[in-house]
């Protein structure tokens, strides 16, 4: 039975004993610094010579030093750069200077599901995973609320783990929506599969089709964004803040006809036995091995397939038409010339 963990559940005092390094000042990492430290938590940042993010943090208030140099500091040393990057920092400059009774504490269990990361004997690794991105979690920890985050222990060296974890959710504001136990495991694996099948290549590639259809049958472009992509987001705010079931309450019966009668046309049961082939993938390590050997020749399928999508014309239509919408920004500063600023 799922059990939901709250503040009265934890103790603060622990987190705010320990010396907390974060790793990584990017989304989740300034958002677990900044409440973490208006939490009573002694932090500092590690970072990479030359890292972008390092005038951030120093105007943020914080002391900056490199990922070794904050590991040695540290009691606790929290992981939060990229999945493809991690084993190379660890392995650089985290594992040599980790002391016996430290923790090592994670967003996302990829590396050490993997076994891409390994602790040394003696070293607890938790991991704690806001679900949502970074500035809503800074942001509604400011608010009085927080994001529910789900936690885990997959080694319990010292026997404090588990206490440490729940105090540390506490501290960056998860428990005050609630924390759910889980394992490295389960949370990489739904984690990768809900990406993979729904949230990211599931609903990108329903789009595209959905797109080509409408234009291959001679719909204006401008037309077919607006029913395919625009008004998504109309649905899944629904979806998310009643589920499923309100959403087709709330559209016109219409359109909830057509979805009990077509919705199985399009995604039929093939689409589920695909599915099955995707967590099988994540499973047994094939996705992993495929991302990895990839980033590590330089990403060339990554950023082929990321071309790729850029120039599907749905694109170009959108651009077009997101200068209409004044609630809209102008441009996306993240967002340059069809290149994603990181």
């Amino acid at each position: 039975m799922t059990e939901i963990f709250y503040d009265n559940d934890a103790d603060l005092a622990i987190i705010q004993g320990k010396k907390v390094a974060v790793i990584g000042y990017g989304s989740q990492g300034h958002a677990h610094a900044q409440n973490l430290r208006d939490s009573g938590v002694e932090v500092r940042i590690g970072l990479k010579e030359g890292s972008k993010s390092k005038a951030k943090a120093e105007e943020a208030g914080f002391t900056v030093l490199s990922s070794a140099e904050a590991t040695e500091w540290a009691d606790v040393i929290v992981i939060l750069a990229p999945d493809q990057v991690q084993r190379h920092l660890y392995a650089e400059d985290i594992q040599p200077h980790l002391s016996k009774g430290n923790a090592i504490l994670f967003g996302h269990g990829f590396n050490i599901r993997f076994g891409y990361i390994t602790a040394p004997e003696g070293v607890d690794v938790i991991m704690v995973a806001p679900k949502g991105p970074g500035h809503i979690v800074r942001r509604e920890f400011e608010a009085g609320r927080g994001v529910p985050v789900i936690v885990a222990v997959e080694e319990d060296a010292t026997g404090g783990a588990w206490p440490l974890a729940w105090s540390y959710a506490k501290g960056i504001g998860g428990l005050r929506a609630g924390a759910i136990k889980t394992t490295f495991t389960e949370e990489t694996e739904t984690d990768l599969f809900g990406e993979q099948s729904v949230l990211c290549g599931g609903v990108s590639q329903l789009i595209q089709y959905g797109f080509e259809t409408l234009t291959e049958a001679g719909y204006q472009p401008q037309i077919a964004y607006f029913e395919v992509l625009h008004e998504l987001k109309l649905i899944v705010d629904l979806i998310n803040e009643g589920g499923i079931a309100k959403q087709r309450w709330s559209v016109s019966d219409t359109a909830e006809y057509g979805d009990y009668v077509s919705g199985p046309r399009v995604i039929d049961p093939h689409v589920k036995e695909n599915m099955k082939a995707v967590l099988a993938d994540i499973q047994d390590g094939t996705f992993a091995k495929r991302f990895i050997a990839d980033q590590d020749a330089g990403a060339p399928e990554f950023f082929a397939l990321r071309k790729k999508g850029e120039q599907h014309p749905i694109e170009a239509t959108g651009r077009e038409l997101r200068k209409l919408f004044a609630w809209n920004k102008a441009d996306d500063d993240d967002y340059v010339d069809g290149e994603v600023a990181r």
